[in-house]
C-alpha cells in the first residue's frame, strides 16, 4: 500500500496496481519513414525506449499497443505486453484495444510520441487523480505556438472537454492551454467511457478526448500543467529534431550539475546512457554515441566521437580522435589527432598520438605507438588480433599484420611490416633494404627539368 499527502492535509490511501497503456500503433507518415514512428531514434535509442524506462519506473505494469505488422516494435518492448490494433480508428480505439489488460487500478494513457514527460509529472498526474471527488486528471502545456493542438475548456477551474483543432470554433481556438494527450482515470470508469465513445467528428475517428466530457459530467476532472518542452509530441523529422534539441539541453544540463565541465554546451551530443564522472572536461564539437563511460579527470578536446567505450581516469582524448565500440582506454593514456581505436584495450600510460589506425589490438601499459600505424586486423573473411606487452616502442608507419604477438620492451623500427611474432626486448625490422644511386638524383631532376621547359 501506498500513502499520498497533500499540501491540503489530505492523504490517500492506494493498494490497486497502476498501469500505463502506450500508444505506438500510428505509422508516422509525416516522418516519410519505412520505420515505424516509436522506433525513430532520440538521444541515441529509440523514442519509445524513454516512455517505457519512464513510465516503468513510476506504474506498476505497462502495455503497448501497436499496429499490425510490427515485429520490431514489439522486440523493442519486451517484456512488456502488447495488443495489436488492427484497424487505425483513432486513439480512443487503440485504448479500447487493451482495456482487457488494464486490471482495477488507475489506468493512464500514453503516447509513444510524447517520449520526454518525466517521471515527476507521471507522479503529479496519478495524484492529480487521486484526490477525492476527481474522475480523471490529464496532462496540459501551453506551447509558445499552440498550432493545432486540441484545446482545453475549463470552467470554475474544472476541465469539461478537450475540443480538437479541427472541430473547435475561431473563440476555442484562441485558448492557450493545450491538451498533451495524456489522462488518466479510473480502470473501471476509463471502460465505460471508451465504450460509449462515437466517431461523429471531422475526422471520422474515436476520439480519446472525448472521454473527458464524460468524465466531467460526472465529478471535476484536473489538468496538470508541464513544459511544452516535455510534453510536445513528435510527428515529423522537424518536431524530432525539435526533441532532441530539449533533450541535449536536459542532458547537458545534467552533466555539468554532475560536475563536469563543458567548455561549449551547445557543441557537445549526448546519448542518455553516457556517463560521465565528475572533473571530466569535455571541449567543443564532441558527440557521445551509446555506450560511453569516461573516468575522472579525463580529458576529451575538441571534434571527438565516441561510443561503446571506457575511457579512464586522467586519460587524454583527441582532438579529432574517434574511439569505436570495444575501446577500453586505462588510466593516463594518451589518445592523439586522427587516432581510430576499435575494440582495442590501451594499457594504463600508453600513448598513440598520431594518424593511427588500431583495431582488435591489445596494447601494454606504457607503449608508444608512433604515427602512422596501423594494424592490419582484417584478411577479407576474419578479423585477427594484434598484442602488444607493455613499454613497447612502435616506431613510425609500422604496419603490424595480425595475428602477432610483440613481447614487453621491444622496438618496432619505423617503417617495417611486421608479420612475424616479436620476442620481449628484441628489435624488429621488417622493411627493405636502403640502396643510394650515386649522381642518380641530380641528373633525374635535370632531365625532368627540360622536359618541363620544353612544355
Amino acid at each position: 500500500m501506498t500513502s499520498l499527502s497533500f499540501s491540503d492535509g489530505q492523504t490517500v490511501r492506494h493498494h490497486k496496481p497502476t498501469t500505463a497503456v502506450i500508444l505506438a500503433a500510428g505509422l508516422g507518415t509525416r516522418m516519410r519513414s519505412s520505420l515505424p514512428k516509436a522506433l525513430h531514434p532520440l538521444g541515441g535509442r529509440p523514442m519509445i525506449t524513454h516512455l517505457i524506462e519512464t513510465a516503468g519506473s513510476v506504474f506498476d505494469r505497462l502495455v503497448v499497443v501497436v499496429g499490425p505488422d510490427m515485429q520490431a516494435l514489439e522486440k523493442a518492448v519486451t517484456p512488456w505486453p502488447c495488443v495489436v490494433q488492427s484497424e487505425r480508428l483513432g486513439t480512443g480505439h487503440a485504448a479500447r484495444m487493451a482495456e482487457d489488460l488494464f486490471g482495477e487500478g488507475d489506468v493512464a494513457i500514453l503516447y509513444a510520441d510524447n517520449p520526454l514527460i518525466t517521471a515527476d509529472t507521471m507522479r503529479a498526474l496519478l495524484a492529480a487523480r487521486r484526490r477525492e471527488g476527481t474522475s480523471l486528471a490529464l496532462l496540459a502545456m501551453r506551447p509558445a505556438d499552440p498550432g493545432r493542438y486540441g484545446r482545453v475548456i475549463e470552467r470554475n477551474g474544472c476541465v469539461q472537454e478537450i475540443v480538437e483543432w479541427k472541430d473547435a470554433t475561431e473563440a476555442q481556438r484562441e485558448v492557450t492551454l493545450c491538451n498533451a494527450g495524456v489522462l488518466c482515470a479510473d480502470a473501471a470508469d476509463l471502460r465505460r467511457w471508451l465504450g460509449a465513445l462515437r466517431n461523429e467528428n471531422a475526422q471520422g475517428e474515436y476520439y480519446l478526448t472525448d472521454v473527458v466530457a464524460q468524465a466531467a459530467a460526472e465529478a471535476d476532472v484536473h489538468h496538470v500543467e508541464a513544459p511544452s518542452e516535455e510534453l510536445a509530441g513528435i510527428n515529423s523529422r522537424a518536431e524530432l529534431a525539435v526533441a532532441e534539441a530539449s533533450l541535449q539541453k536536459r542532458l547537458r544540463l545534467a552533466a555539468m550539475e554532475a560536475g563536469v565541465t563543458l567548455v561549449a554546451p551547445e557543441t557537445v551530443f549526448f546519448s542518455v546512457d553516457t556517463v560521465l564522472a565528475p572533473d571530466v572536461v569535455v571541449e567543443p564539437n564532441v558527440v557521445f554515441g551509446p555506450g560511453v563511460t569516461v573516468h575522472s579527470g579525463a580529458r576529451i578536446r575538441a571534434f571527438s566521437h565516441l561510443e561503446g567505450c571506457v575511457v579512464g581516469g586522467e586519460a587524454l582524448i583527441g582532438p579529432y580522435a574517434r574511439l569505436r565500440p570495444g575501446t577500453i582506454c586505462g588510466k593516463g593514456t594518451h589518445v592523439g589527432n586522427f587516432v581510430e581505436l576499435k575494440a582495442t584495450q590501451l594499457g594504463d600510460g600508453a600513448k598513440a598520438n598520431h594518424l593511427s589506425y588500431l583495431g582488435d589490438s591489445s596494447i601494454g601499459a606504457r607503449t608508444n605507438v608512433g604515427a602512422g600505424t596501423i594494424t592490419c586486423n582484417y584478411d577479407g573473411f576474419f578479423k585477427h588480433r594484434t598484442t602488444i606487452g607493455e613499454n613497447v616502442f612502435v616506431g613510425s608507419d609500422a604496419i603490424l599484420v595480425a595475428p602477432v604477438t610483440i613481447g614487453d620492451n621491444a622496438l618496432i623500427a619505423a617503417g617495417s611490416v611486421i608479420t612475424e611474432d616479436v620476442e620481449p626486448g628484441a628489435l624488429a625490422l621488417g622493411r627493405s633494404r636502403q640502396t643510394n644511386k650515386q649522381e642518380r638524383g641530380r641528373m633525374i631532376s635535370e632531365s625532368l627539368r627540360a622536359k618541363k621547359e620544353q612544355g
